[in-house]
């Protein structure tokens, strides 16, 4: 099948000006890093992994960023206060329980308050291509078409990816799940904009997006846009040094 790009699509009705960092989790694959610091914290090429998150949304002209917190949240919560990010910064308080990533960004809506928002992973890295990934994504939003546009990256130029792939793309970008036991060619690299219309009718609690990606995808709501730059999955300890040797930094 040949891929052919996504057109460019109407746009959101304003640009995108909210983002939702994940940044919760346990981090158990990245022990013993994760010991004693969050995985936020955690520094990949000098630097935590969630200020190179930071720097990505402040490129791309994000104006508000809303942080969830869970384990070590005090750590994380003393390195936001003590940046100077030039953009409004908001957490989410998770202390009580763990909300995996859908009742993560289900407890922050009332601080996202727009109706098309940026959502991602604090462990991303990932270096721009020719257009910044973030406004790429903006500018091929469709609101009539779309529930989520997920940046997704080939299989094989996953760095650090242990997977065998997340999505399947048809030609005009919809996604649709790998099938059971076979690879899929693309990996999807925790940077998606989303529609507030994908958490309608919400769980309760704790549960993952997927459970909200698979209503949409059903409802062939959910696109994928192909990153034309570098990306890592930092999830491991080794996974550190090999991505600050592919980037040349060792």
């Amino acid at each position: 099948m040949t891929y052919r790009p996504l057109r460019p699509g109407a746009g959101p009705a304003a640009p995108i000006r909210t983002a939702m960092v994940l940044a919760a989790g346990l981090g158990k694959r990245m022990r013993p890093l994760t010991a004693t610091r969050p995985k936020p914290l955690v520094e990949v090429a000098g630097k935590p992994l969630l200020d190179h998150v930071l720097d990505r949304l402040r490129a791309a002209g994000i104006q508000r960023v809303v942080v969830n917190v869970h384990y070590l949240p005090d750590s994380v919560e003393a390195h936001l206060s003590a940046q100077s990010t030039g953009m409004e910064i908001l957490i989410s308080d998770e202390r009580d329980l763990l909300l995996e990533t859908g009742g993560g960004v289900t407890r922050a809506l009332p601080l996202i308050e727009d109706e098309t928002f940026l959502i991602v992973n604090s462990d991303n890295l990932w270096v721009d291509g020719p257009i910044d990934a973030i406004r790429l994504l903006a500018h091929r939003w469709d609101e009539e078409r779309m529930d989520a546009l997920l940046l997704v990256v080939p299989l094989a130029q996953a760095h650090c990816h242990g997977g065998t792939g997340d999505f399947r793309m048809d030609p005009m970008g919809r996604l649709t799940r790998r099938a059971p036991g076979k690879p899929a060619p693309f990996v999807y690299t925790g940077v998606q904009i989303v529609s507030r219309r994908l958490f309608r009718d919400a769980p309760d609690g704790s549960f993952s997006l997927n459970v909200l990606w698979n209503r949409a995808i059903a409802e062939q709501r959910v696109y994928g846009l192909v990153h034309e730059g570098l990306w890592f999955d930092v999830g491991t300890p080794p996974a550190i040094a090999k991505t600050e040797a592919i980037l040349g930094l060792t």
